[in-house]
């Protein structure tokens, strides 16, 4: 709908109301003190206001007049617009006029839910005008403003610049706007209310996570859950034929077959590159295939002869090139052996990644991403893109990764350090890699494997680099984040974090290491997987911040016993209960998308139930939960998922929550998020569906016109003239 009017327009009142408000003259007493008493909440004449008559003439309500004093505008000599005083208007004898005050806390009095059936305006109703919009306002079913928080709320006003200016409940506050706190350059103040069914939430980030290379899994093969090598080749062939319908050259010397998701344990042995070669319309191809855990890699006869044999060392350090039942397999730092070869994708290529990763990201509720380890290269895609495409609509916090893994490149990183105004993308932290993963026996272990006693992993650097490295990131003025899954890794990254804030904090006033690490640092440890008790306690001392994955508990819960034995599992692996319980520590969570899937709430079920979100199983497949003792709130998941990354990044009060000041993202659900998480006998959380998905005040998902577009593209029920 329409509201236009001769004059520029200088507010709009929306309201509901009850026919028993212009019957009970006896309450005018009351209103007029009332509204004497809630002059801040009603706007005044500061622009011509119409006479607004029967605005929604569908509906059978009594017609409403509010008339008010009218001035003018003349132009000064800047060409901007001022207001001239108004008319002297003549005296009415007819009966007394509720002011404009009076009224709107008679509506006050009588407001119910925007979307109920006495609003004056239905649901989904949109005022616009010819001029710009300048602010918005939208209430909903109920919002939760943040994690815990018992602030009831229904409705909230956002900026031009899209943030939150109010938020409150239509029941206690009066639903007036265009109190021109936004003015266009002509004078016009065009505010727009809009009622929406649904529950909002606060905009959901990942903590930790991959933008470019999950945009790449989104172009590749998935072979997760592939159960045995023959199903890993069949659904190579089905994607090459599928790239070749197109056009595509991929699989070729110059375009890679690339895939990602295959995992030994579940193939049932390690695979080789003969495996691939022995599928005739494999034979021949470059494929190059990443474990499911992003630590290994495995590749095709035509990629290993691209490696002349003399120049494959035994061993690697940091590393290993796995040579049983055959050649084919690279893990960690021998994965730069092959990565050297690989012809990588140019930066449009990587610009058509980040655009899907960031439409896919929106569908399950996310706002935001900390990006757990991006090349300087690669950030100055992202810093042009966010800049210049209107497709970035996802919030980064990125951290620099070097071209050469665990090396100081300050320049480099200087290049591309940044933080933009709108929050669209910060750079100011790096990432450092101290080990590898459990899956691949390639976590760094201070005893050895249970399942392998041959081995206690592998550490990518060793300690005195590893603290060298991070005492001079953080005395460049970065944040440091280490990668640490093995007791070992997490123990030197301790050791690191803690000889860095030494260097860089004044104690001389009484603060302590905590106090400085929480004021000025903010330290991680990216996984913090397995932490020996003792060290758990240094995490605490220190104030480190646990990055913390939550399904790949879940993931992982088939063999980690068998790698730890039962009393290591229970002391020190994947905890998280205990670390804000005992340790009064408060992680940040995610889910390292692509090495697992991004949707926040089957993390949220995975940290609550400790149970698989894809199967509702625990590790014997049973319906009990894996190390409950560990299990967190509801409340708690959320937190970690909004406001305890916002404090993983220096953002609180701006992101993860909806309040004043911060961005406008929000997340929309049909039902409340408890509700839905205590469906199916709790298992509901796992399979919520989201509704709309919100950032600085633009929607940039919703799941209604999904399906509409699908109905279009497949032709299904014609198209409908207002798509």
């Amino acid at each position: 709908m329409l509201c236009n009017s001769d004059a520029p327009l200088r507010g709009m009142i929306f309201i509901t109301f009850s026919p028993l408000l212009i019957a009970s003259v006896s309450k005018l007493p009351i209103l007029a003190a009332a509204a004497k008493r809630q002059r801040k909440l009603v706007t005044t004449t500061k622009a011509p206001r119409p006479k607004i008559e029967n605005l929604h003439p569908k509906r059978d309500h009594p017609k409403l007049h509010v008339h008010s004093s009218h001035s003018t505008l003349e132009k000064d000599d800047k060409s901007k617009w001022r207001h001239q005083p108004p008319a002297p208007q003549e005296s009415s004898t007819g009966p007394p006029r509720l002011s404009l005050g009076a009224l709107a806390i008679a509506f006050l009095i009588h407001l119910n839910h925007p979307a109920s059936s006495l609003s004056l305006f239905s649901p989904n109703t949109i005022f616009n005008s010819d001029s710009a919009i300048t602010a918005k306002t939208y209430c909903y079913t109920s919002v939760l403003t943040s994690a815990g928080s018992s602030r009831e709320a229904d409705c909230f006003s956002i900026s031009p610049d899209g943030r939150f200016t109010k938020v409150f409940h239509s029941a206690e506050d009066v639903l007036i706007v265009g109190d021109n706190d936004y003015v266009n350059e002509v004078g016009g103040d065009n505010m727009v209310v809009e009622t929406k069914a649904g529950h909002v939430i606060p905009g959901i980030w990942d903590g930790h996570g991959h933008l470019i290379q999950y945009g790449e899994f989104l172009h590749s093969v998935d072979l997760f859950g592939a159960s045995s090598v023959e199903m890993v080749r069949e659904r190579i062939r089905g994607y090459l034929k599928e790239r070749e319908r197109e056009g595509s050259d991929v699989g070729s010397k110059e375009n890679w077959a690339r895939g990602v998701g295959w995992d030994q344990m579940v193939l049932g042995e390690m695979p080789s590159a003969a495996m691939l070669d022995s599928d005739p319309a494999l034979k021949g191809k470059y494929i190059m295939l990443d474990r499911v855990d992003v630590h290994c890699t495995w590749v095709s006869q035509a990629i290993l002869d691209l490696i002349p044999a003399e120049s494959l060392p035994e061993e690697v350090p940091g590393g290993e090139i796995i040579r049983e039942p055959g050649m084919g397999v690279f893990c960690d730092n021998a994965m730069d052996i092959v990565t050297s070869l690989w012809p990588k994708p140019d930066a449009e290529r990587k610009k058509t990644f980040l655009k899907s990763a960031m439409k896919e990201l929106h569908k399950v509720g996310l706002v935001g991403m900390n990006d757990a380890g991006v090349t300087p290269t690669d950030l100055k895609v992202f810093d042009e893109a966010s800049r210049l495409e209107d497709w970035w609509t996802l919030r980064v916090y990125a951290m620099v990764e070097c071209g050469e893994r665990n090396v100081f490149c300050p320049l480099e990183a200087d290049s591309v350090r940044t933080q933009h105004e709108d929050g669209m993308l910060t750079i100011r932290s790096v990432k450092l890699f101290a080990d590898g993963a459990l899956g691949s026996w390639g976590s760094a272990m201070i005893d050895p494997y249970s399942d392998k006693p041959s081995t206690r992993g592998s550490l990518l650097v060793n300690g005195s680099t590893l603290e060298s490295l991070a005492r001079s990131w953080s005395n460049a003025g970065y944040q440091v984040n280490i990668h640490a899954i093995g007791d070992l890794a997490n123990r030197y990254a301790i050791d690191a974090l803690e000889a860095a804030l030494k260097d860089a904090c004044d104690l001389s006033d009484g603060k302590t290491l905590k106090d400085c690490q929480k004021a000025s640092h903010r330290f991680r440890i990216e996984h913090s997987q397995i932490i020996h008790p003792t060290d758990q306690a240094r995490i605490r001392d220190l104030g480190l911040i646990p990055s913390i994955q939550p399904t790949h508990a879940t993931s992982d819960m088939a063999y980690a016993e068998s790698r730890l034995g039962s009393e290591r599992t229970a002391t020190e692996a994947y905890r998280m209960r205990s670390l804000i319980h005992e340790l009064g520590v408060q992680p940040v969570l995610g889910s390292d998308f692509p090495v697992e899937p991004p949707n926040p709430f089957e993390g949220m079920y995975a940290a609550v139930t400790r149970k698989n979100p894809h199967t509702g199983k625990g590790a014997d497949g049973g319906d009990k939960g894996w190390y409950t003792d560990e299990a967190l709130s509801l409340e708690e998941a959320l937190a970690g998922f909004t406001k305890r990354v916002a404090g993983g990044m220096f953002t609180e009060g701006k992101t993860g929550v909806i309040e004043e000041g911060a961005f406008a993202d929000w997340v929309v659900l049909d039902e409340p998020l408890e509700v839905l998480a205590a469906r199916d006998n709790g298992e509901g959380l796992r399979k919520i569906k989201v509704r709309e998905t919100w950032v600085g005040g633009r929607k940039v998902y919703d799941r209604e016109e999904e399906v509409e577009k699908k109905i279009v593209n497949s032709g299904e029920g014609g198209v409908r003239e207002d798509l």
